[in-house]
């Protein structure tokens, strides 16, 4: 079984759109996306600073946009047939959404947009941030994180768990982490997936209504809590919730694992391989960072003829 994931915020750099766009047909999708959202994606891609970037409200569209053309790509020619189900990592979830057809291209770029806007308008209210932990054991960091008043924000697996909260407590847990941890700030504007973002599910929650739901017909896994799920009304109510409750990736990689045979991370590709390979071992992955591993991703999704 292939699975397709799609990575969260912070995967993206300073011009990492520019080799995809030096193809016409990419270059026509992203135009079409970005004239979808009211945002020059084609240029935060290319040559916007990274300190641009790292905005929520550019951030967000500019990641999803990266994985719908690595999708449009990835199931082009009867790929999508062979491929066995996808998942995304956070605002991931909504390029995942798009690909198992829950979501038209059109919705989901219009919901990340909403998202990331909201996301951006909630993390502006109070100065907040987020950090990697690695190798902490999660008890102590949990007890660690309660008394400083942080929160576990993703379970990404493989000895890492990224927390959320103040900017102090953050810096108080870098100075005393837990025995044999490293914490490593991340470059992203806000305590996503913690209650600082609960004003922003209250604004998806209506815009969600306005959108309409299929039925996934590729199998989709949700980050609540690893589970698959079959209906597509209930992933969209799983994406608002989402947005201010804390991300399992680490029970996502749980249930890959009972049949997986292979992963391809769409672009900006690299986080989700680097987890896959400590937390899914031996299992092959390719992280498409570029048009140039794409014949690499569709070796291994031709493996499954």
């Amino acid at each position: 079984m292939i699975v397709i994931v799609c990575p969260g915020q912070g995967s993206q750099t300073p011009g990492f759109l520019t080799p995809w766009i030096a193809e016409s047909t990419f270059r026509d999708q992203l135009t079409g996306i970005s004239d979808a959202v009211g945002i020059d994606l084609v240029a935060h891609g290319t040559v916007s600073d990274a300190d641009t970037i790292r905005d929520t409200a550019v951030a967000q569209p500019l990641i999803v946009a990266a994985g719908l053309l690595t999708l449009s790509a990835l199931f082009a020619d009867g790929r999508r047939e062979r491929v066995g189900g996808i998942a995304g990592h956070s605002v991931g979830e909504l390029t995942a959404a798009a690909g198992a057809g829950i979501l038209s291209e059109t919705d989901a770029v219009a919901f990340v947009r909403e998202r990331g806007a909201a996301m951006a308008r909630a993390a502006a209210e109070t100065p907040t941030g987020m950090s990697a932990v690695i190798g902490a054991d999660e008890t102590e960091l949990l007890a660690q994180l309660d008394a400083l008043g942080l929160y576990p924000a993703n379970f990404n697996g493989g000895g890492q768990i990224v927390v959320a909260g103040a900017l102090d407590a953050l810096a108080q847990l870098a100075e005393n982490p837990p025995a044999r941890a490293r914490v490593i700030p991340l470059q992203v504007a806000g305590a996503f997936h913690t209650r600082y973002m609960q004003p922003a599910v209250d604004h998806l929650t209506a815009f969600a209504a306005t959108l309409t739901a299929s039925d996934p017909t590729l199998p989709i896994w949700t980050n609540r809590d690893g589970s698959r799920v079959e209906s597509g009304q209930a992933f969209v109510d799983l994406l608002v919730g989402q947005v201010s409750s804390p991300v399992r990736w680490d029970l996502c990689m749980d249930a890959f694992a009972a049949g997986v045979t292979g992963i391809n991370e769409v672009a900006p590709a690299g986080a989700l391989v680097g987890l896959a390979k400590r937390g899914l071992k031996g299992v092959p992955a390719v992280a498409i960072k570029t048009p140039d591993d794409l014949p690499a991703a569709f070796e291994l999704i031709d493996q499954q003829a």
